[in-house]
């Protein structure tokens, strides 16, 4: 399989039908809100081996069960282009605050630096504004020195935007703009300007 102009190892290939999506950033609506906020959705990063981690509330990592349903929309990362994990730790201090050859940092692979952030987080309290699913995947990005670090809510919901792929038609018209426009409608024709201005 050629994903984005390089092969991919069996073990890299994406599996919607299995949810497997590895090293990889996925995206899905929230049920209600993003039909009526469109650019509201809940995110997630995936291990190596495909499983989906996404910070579903106070104190709670998901592990391999995506909290709002199927994946709509993924972003495969090439860790080895992307990202700033090496065996052999540099002398360069990431926005994280380690130095990469500080024997605190331990993290050495994709799934550690996971790890790491997943033990953060299961002790964090959960804030739709501030500390959210967003947090969580941003967080991850910046251990794993992902474009140099500075990953944030902003960049990540722009990233998913620009780069996204969709999983299939049926997740673009369930995820899209579509239903956002369906309920619009619908509180127009019921309501009328009385739905505009509520």
């Amino acid at each position: 399989m050629m994903e984005g102009g390089f092969a991919l190892p069996h073990s890299l290939q994406i599996d919607p039908g299995r949810e497997r999506f590895p090293c990889s950033i996925v995206w899905t609506p929230l049920p209600v809100l993003s039909w009526l906020i469109p650019f509201i959705r809940h995110i997630g990063i995936c291990r190596e081996d495909g499983v989906i981690l996404d910070f579903a509330g106070p104190n709670f990592v998901c592990v391999d069960n995506f909290a709002f349903g199927a994946v709509a929309r993924y972003i495969q990362i090439n860790k080895e282009k992307e990202c700033c994990i090496s065996t052999h730790p540099s002398a360069f201090k990431g926005d994280d605050g380690y130095w990469h050859d500080d024997p605190r940092r331990e993290i050495l692979t994709w799934d550690d630096a996971l790890r790491k952030g997943t033990q953060e987080f299961q002790h964090l309290s959960y804030s739709l504004l501030t500390c959210n699913c967003h947090s969580f995947v941003a967080n991850n990005l910046n251990r794993l020195g992902f474009h140099s670090g500075g990953s944030n809510v902003e960049k990540l919901a722009v990233l998913i935007f620009l780069k996204g792929w969709w999983v299939s038609k049926t997740a673009f018209l369930r995820s899209s703009f579509l239903t956002f426009v369906i309920v619009s409608s619908l509180g127009l024709a019921l309501g009328g300007t009385t739905y505009l201005s509520s």
